[in-house]
């Protein structure tokens, strides 16, 4: 007996097909923006031919922190407490530097339980990609409002929200992340065009993700639905990515274009992120710019995606501590106990 051959998908440069990005169905609602958005990690995954053992993902609680059981299934995950994935990333990091960290969050575990783990992060820039998947709601708990429901918002079961929402964005900013962007779920290629120079990017890199929630809060009237995400959206630029190597030396990055004009950002790994400017004048460079633009459109109610602020990466939080090149995780025993010598010299010093 004979058996017709499995077909060979397409593979990419580390020997992978697509398929092979993927996770566990999801649980979540059809419809679900989160979804959209586990797909465009895999894509993202296939297309720069991430070897997904190098790849370490993280979540707190929420719709959102379900997410990372249905992309790279492979790959390891740790489900933590509810506003406490900066705290396990953080060890994570620091314990084995090689890794390449995927954080999913959402505007709860993220602007409420979580936010001053969220700032600290930042603070002390953890080298990972920090993903909040935001739809303005408490989705799994029956559709609360968060942290980042609009202001004088409506829901069947809990009223009107008195409360101005929280701009994660704007406090990454203001917390000195540098790599800052927004995005809809809605739209694929710019969220994957972010998703790849927010890897090529050294450093936190937070991308908030506005996602409806097609059960709770798709009202088109929020600014976390559907329907006002494809009808209000306004992209700063259009963005392209170019992969390319490693490039170790470290110049100055900046951005001066005009009006319609196409420029390349070189990330310090030898890619470009490719910007093409549209109906606004905005330098991703200048942060008092990104502030004020952030600030705008609160007031005039705008959803502006995009590449909101980037700049020159400062020391990520291993090289802050000093920590040795080698991840701890491959270093010998010998180097990491003391000999008795050794602790009884620092010993003495404390005497």
């Amino acid at each position: 007996m004979t058996t017709t051959p499995k077909p060979v998908g397409k593979v990419n440069a580390a020997g992978l097909e697509r398929t092979e990005y993927k996770g566990v169905p999801s649980t979540l609602c059809p419809g679900c923006g989160h979804d959209s958005i586990s797909n465009q990690i895999i894509s993202m995954a296939f297309d720069m031919g991430l070897q997904p053992h190098n790849v370490v993902k993280f979540s707190g609680i929420g719709c959102s922190s379900k997410t990372p059981a249905y992309f790279l299934g492979t790959s390891h995950g740790f489900n933590s407490l509810h506003g406490r994935m900066p705290s396990i990333a953080t060890g994570a990091t620091l314990a084995n530097n090689s890794l390449l960290a995927i954080g999913v969050s959402g505007d709860g575990d993220t602007g409420s339980i979580g936010f001053g783990q969220y700032k600290h992060m930042i603070r002390r820039n953890v080298p990972m990609i920090y993903i909040i998947e935001n739809n303005g709601v408490y989705g799994l708990t029956k559709g609360q409002f968060s942290a980042t429901s609009d202001e004088g918002q409506k829901l069947k079961y809990y009223g009107e929200n008195a409360l101005p929402s929280l701009d994660l964005c704007l406090e990454a900013i203001i917390g000195g992340c540098t790599f800052v962007a927004r995005s809809f779920s809605g739209d694929a290629k710019q969220v994957q065009a972010l998703l790849k120079a927010a890897v090529a990017h050294r450093g936190t890199a937070v991308l908030d993700i506005i996602s409806p929630c097609v059960t709770f809060n798709n009202d088109p009237q929020s600014n976390k639905s559907y329907d006002y995400g494809k009808k209000n959206e306004v992209p700063l630029h259009e963005i392209d990515f170019i992969q390319g190597g490693y490039v170790p030396a470290r110049e100055e990055i900046t951005v001066d274009y005009a009006e319609g004009e196409l420029i390349e950002v070189k990330m310090h790994d030898g890619s470009y992120v490719r910007l093409k400017k549209l109906g606004r004048d905005h330098d991703p460079r200048n942060r008092a710019r990104a502030v004020g633009l952030l600030d705008e459109a609160q007031r005039e109610q705008t959803f502006i995606t995009g590449l909101l602020y980037y700049e020159e990466p400062r020391p990520i939080l291993s090289e802050t501590l000093n920590a040795p090149e080698i991840p701890l995780t491959a270093l010998p025993e010998a180097q990491l106990r003391p000999t008795k010598d050794a602790l009884d010299k620092l010993m003495q010093s404390f005497m």
